[in-house]
């Protein structure tokens, strides 16, 4: 189990103080697999570090198992250490060591014997599916197999947490796959606590039980993948179910319409689309498998004059649905104004509550931000918004 406990770091700097980590509270059950997402500057990194105490915190508690790692003298804390597994983003091999000998290294420097750390070496090799590729040379492997090694050195000392420092993002889609798939068969065979830090929300989608969005050093929403995917209009929910980009130059009202198939059946949905009739258009739309639940995401365009009727409909009947603006100033000030007063039906989960935590309110950004990929989708062939843009939606109105 990861407890983090009012977790703040700070940096003393020429400029001042920067404050990297503000006061982060997260607890990742036993045998989880948890992900931190979020932009660069988030505080991603730093957040990993505290994990390990490479960087000691400026306040707060990190517990493994129980044991305040924060409190632990530095002998204490060295043997502590040999708990937890990391994943590095770069795998950093040695190019002179075979891969027997990088994943025995660890336990060589511990004092386990050459004959049994390269028995265990073996063993490890064989679980990430690289049995008979021991006496390669990093040289001689690809870059997913290369990432294999490194999952099985992270292995050797027995861990019971594995730390998964963005281990695909140097990899193309079908390895990033097979190493998510990898993590996920040893998270079920040796019971280990995972947590991944990525930007990639396809990873969370594929491996993830729950997910925390970090934001300006804040954990700004977070929960487990059922109940995030289902808190309709979030950052996350919006990330995890993504929409193709919708065509230029609409003028009509559009409405967002969320859904999932613990409250609809698609064909439920799909009929109640359809007999909005002519004035109200489909223009994009997304259907996702997620946490066992088919969850789902349409964007509609409609007249005007047909807001007030199109929205009351779809909330009568229990649809969660968000009024944007449009390009025309008359189309998005009727939007307002329905929004405003056509309430969502009242058994909806509201965006702030329910067990996904979320802060209200906007979360400032560190500027000039890569955009973050949300890897492919089965239904959406446009690109995923990035997660800047996702942590900007914060105080969005529902």
């Amino acid at each position: 189990m990861i407890e983090l406990a009012g977790l703040r770091k700070q940096f003393h700097t020429k400029a001042g103080v920067v404050t990297a980590l503000d006061g982060i509270d997260l607890t990742v059950p036993d045998g989880a697999i948890h992900g931190v997402v979020g932009p660069s500057g988030a505080g991603k990194s730093t957040l990993i570090r505290c994990l390990t105490l490479l960087e000691r915190p400026t306040a707060g508690q990190v517990k493994i198992d129980g044991e305040d790692l924060t409190a632990l003298p530095n002998r204490a804390l060295r043997r502590q250490r040999h708990r937890i597994g990391m994943v590095f983003q770069q795998v950093n091999l040695f190019d002179s060591r075979t891969a027997r000998d990088n994943v025995a290294y660890p336990l060589r420097v511990s004092g386990t014997s050459r004959s049994a750390a390269r028995a265990r070496a073996d063993e490890l090799l064989e679980l990430v599916g690289l049995a008979g590729r021991g006496r390669s040379y990093p040289a001689q492997l690809s870059g997913g197999q290369s990432q294999r090694v490194g999952i099985a050195r992270a292995l050797a000392g027995d861990p019971s947490v594995l730390l998964c420092d963005e281990p695909s993002s140097a990899l193309d889609w079908a390895t990033t796959r097979q190493i998510l798939e990898i993590i996920q068969r040893i998270n079920r065979t040796l019971g280990l606590t995972v947590l991944i830090i990525t930007h990639e929300m396809a990873v969370v989608r594929q491996v993830c039980d729950s997910v925390s969005l970090l934001a300006a050093g804040r954990i700004t929403q977070s929960g487990p993948l059922a109940q995030v995917i289902t808190d309709y209009g979030s950052p996350l929910a919006r990330e995890l179910i993504p929409l193709a980009v919708a065509p230029v130059g609409v003028s009509r009202a559009q409405l967002e319409v969320s859904f999932s198939s613990a409250d609809f059946s698609v064909r439920k949905v799909l009929r109640l689309l359809a007999d909005l009739g002519a004035d109200t258009a489909i223009e994009t739309g997304t259907l996702e498998t997620l946490a066992g639940q088919r969850v789902g995401r349409f964007q509609l365009e409609a007249d005007t004059a047909a807001v007030p009727r199109v929205v009351a409909e779809l909330r009568a009947a229990g649809l969660h649905v968000l009024v944007g603006a449009s390009q025309s100033d008359d189309a998005a000030s009727i939007a307002a104004q329905v929004d405003d007063a056509v309430p969502q039906a009242p058994d909806q989960p509201a965006v702030s509550g329910g067990p996904a935590e979320r802060v209200d309110g906007p979360v400032p950004q560190a500027p000039d931000q890569p955009a973050v990929s949300g890897g492919p989708t089965t239904q959406v062939d446009g690109p995923t918004r990035s997660a800047e843009s996702l942590a900007e939606d914060e105080g969005r109105p529902t």
